[in-house]
């Protein structure tokens, strides 16, 4: 279930406070967003924390847990 103020988190209902879910809806944005690939700048897919899956190069990698770092 999605509520407007707290998107996702809203599964949790009244539970832990606003804040705590505001953050968490924050992170699991991010994590779902489409990242760019470390090595060849394709999109990349998280499979589970940490692991990382090009879908242009076909690799797949260990990097940060939610978001992948930009390149620079």
């Amino acid at each position: 279930m999605k509520t407007k103020k707290v998107k996702a988190a809203g599964r949790y209902g009244v539970r832990y406070g606003r804040k705590v879910r505001n953050k968490i809806a924050g992170i699991e944005f991010l994590q779902r967003k489409k990242q760019k690939c470390i090595f060849c700048g394709g999109t990349a897919k998280r499979l589970s924390k940490g692991i990382w899956l090009c879908k242009k190069c076909k690799r797949k990698f260990a990097s940060h847990t939610y978001i992948l770092p930009k390149k620079e």
